[in-house]
């Protein structure tokens, strides 16, 4: 009869805790399950050994039954396997038969299949321990997978906040993206995703659509702010646009092309922040005249003389 290693088959050490070995059944146990698996054998076969695996590894009593046969038998092929072979008698379950199959095992195929003759050995076909018939404790129930749906959303949905309504078999269920949200934002709606015990959670991963005016950068917008000439000369008032409204900016005498104002607070919504905004910064773009008289440029020219005789 083969020696399993348990160990082996779940990835993890001899240290290992209770809580990475459950870890490591999870992960295996969803990789190799038949739902995702139909009709593949060699992952059938590999979710039988998980499972007979994490039936030992995660019993705190089979373990350490377990964990002496190991030692004994690794200390026996240290030895040069002597003798006519190792003896599984001292350890099988009650000192019985180790050729005894049992078939009312409560596996994870619906009885079509058992743990191996080396597990029926030590343990007994129902998870008994120490002869003991008794009923193996229930499986580990499998979490429903994670399933992340793509939605997109516009910039002011991002301000105000947004709902997408989802259509889930034959129900409706809406959700709310929380303002502030931003590419790559993760919305979670539990137990949305796909079958298990527990069901596994819906995330709704958020894609802000680009504005024509402002661009984002985290918490702060940014935007072109465009102004006369004679506004950037002489000085006066601008409106600067807002996801909230037009506010007037005060522009001093002499302003030059690409100064940038900061307005405090008139950003974006900060996520998980209440009342907390970032930054809106307008950058001053000089917007020439066009379609001069003949008067303007005469005045044009005149201006442009007095600069040169006083440069």
């Amino acid at each position: 009869m083969e020696y399993k290693d348990y160990y082996k088959t779940l990835g993890v050490t001899k240290s290992a805790t209770e809580k990475e070995i459950k870890s490591a059944y999870r992960r295996l146990a969803q990789q190799y399950h038949p739902d995702k698996n139909p009709g593949n054998k060699r992952a059938e076969d590999k979710f039988k050994d998980i499972n007979e695996a994490y039936e030992v590894l995660g019993d705190a009593k089979k373990r350490a039954k377990y964990d002496q046969l190991g030692a004994s038998y690794h200390q026996w092929e240290r030895a040069g396997r002597p003798g006519g072979g190792f003896d599984w008698g001292q350890w099988a379950a009650g000192g019985g038969n180790p050729n005894v199959t049992y078939r009312d095992l409560n596996d994870l195929f619906g009885g079509a299949g058992g743990f191996s003759d080396f597990f029926e050995t030590l343990f007994g076909g129902a998870g008994g321990f120490g002869g003991a018939r008794t009923q193996t404790r229930p499986r580990m129930q499998l979490r429903g997978e994670d399933i992340e749906q793509p939605v997109e959303i516009t910039l002011e949905e991002a301000f105000h906040g947004a709902e997408r309504s989802l259509r889930k078999g034959e129900r409706l269920v809406t959700v709310s993206i929380p303002r502030g949200a931003r590419s790559g934002t993760r919305v979670r709606i539990r137990g949305e995703g796909g079958p298990g015990n527990p069901p596994g959670d819906l995330f709704l991963i958020v894609s802000v659509q680009a504005h024509k005016t402002y661009e984002r950068d985290g918490d702060d917008l940014r935007a072109d702010l465009p102004i006369e000439v004679y506004t950037a000369v002489l000085g006066g008032e601008a409106r600067v646009p807002t996801l909230t409204g037009e506010v007037v900016l005060t522009i001093p005498p002499e302003t030059q092309s690409g100064r940038t104002f900061r307005l405090a607070g008139r950003g974006m919504p900060k996520l998980k922040e209440v009342n907390a905004f970032g930054d809106l910064y307008a950058r001053v773009v000089l917007r020439l005249p066009a379609q001069l008289t003949d008067r303007e440029k005469e005045l044009f020219r005149e201006l442009a003389a007095l600069r040169k005789r006083s440069g």
